[in-house]
């Protein structure tokens, strides 16, 4: 899996660390045709429905009295549980060879992969789902690590833009979203994490029935980082967009 990969990316990776660093309304890149075609197409034959496992990590929103309003997302990180190509993905991600490849990509030096997949691993939207804008968590809880990097790689084939779904990037102010990034299959997108990297989908999602967003997601983290980025310990920090409650 990783020996497929690799070279796919790595002779262009100056010119993606030029575009990284630059990018606004802060460092990200969206990378096409991330995989080969046979490691894409049994990664999505292997992504399970949300029936298929009955202890998915829920995240919902509640109403005053307690309901289920809203849901958000379907989380999984048992990687025994994942089919064979998924378990050689998050395996290869978080290899020695890819960390090199993403210091190279983001300029970041000391990467270090989560093999918990703490908030990661496989995500999952029902049709409805919402993922206000927000700022993630910036400490690895029980390691004391820094969190540097978020990866995301999409795994929804034949997705419409009229589905919505994309993932906004909003600057430091929220004052307007910088970037709509739509989450076609084989789609990763690497972007650096720090309390003011606002990012969410806070539309409600438009796929059909019976049709979900799916995607990988892997975070990386590093001992310490730069002096201008430190500060205390957060959890998730929801934002509202102008108008918005």
């Amino acid at each position: 899996m990783l020996a497929a990969f690799l070279p796919r990316h790595l002779d262009r990776v100056e010119a993606d660390a030029s575009r990284y660093a630059h990018a606004a309304p802060f460092p990200h890149i969206v990378i096409d045709d991330f995989l080969d075609a046979l490691s894409l197409q049994q990664a999505i034959a292997e992504f399970p429905a949300p029936e298929q496992i009955q202890d998915w990590r829920r995240s919902d929103a509640k109403d005053a009295q307690g309901r289920v309003a809203q849901q958000l997302k379907l989380g999984y990180s048992n990687e025994l549980a994942f089919g064979p190509t998924l378990q050689g993905l998050v395996h290869a991600f978080h290899s020695g060879p890819f960390l090199r490849y993403l210091e190279r990509l983001t300029g970041i030096t000391g990467l270090l992969p989560d093999p918990h997949m703490t908030g990661g691993g496989l995500h999952q939207y029902l049709p409805g789902s919402v993922l206000r804008v927000h700022a993630d968590f910036n400490r690895l809880p029980g390691f004391g690590l820094d969190r540097r990097l978020n990866l995301l790689l999409y795994l929804n084939p034949g997705w419409e833009s009229s589905w919505g779904g994309a993932l906004e990037l909003w600057d430091r102010d929220m004052q307007s979203c910088v970037a709509q990034i739509a989450p076609l299959a084989n789609r990763c997108v690497v972007f650096s994490t720090t309390r003011d990297s606002y990012h969410g989908m806070p539309d409600p999602l438009q796929s059909p029935d019976g049709v979900t967003r799916r995607s990988l997601a892997l975070y990386y983290y590093s001992n310490g980082r730069p002096e201008n980025e430190r500060g205390q310990d957060h959890s998730t920090l929801w934002q509202a967009r102008p108008g918005e409650r």
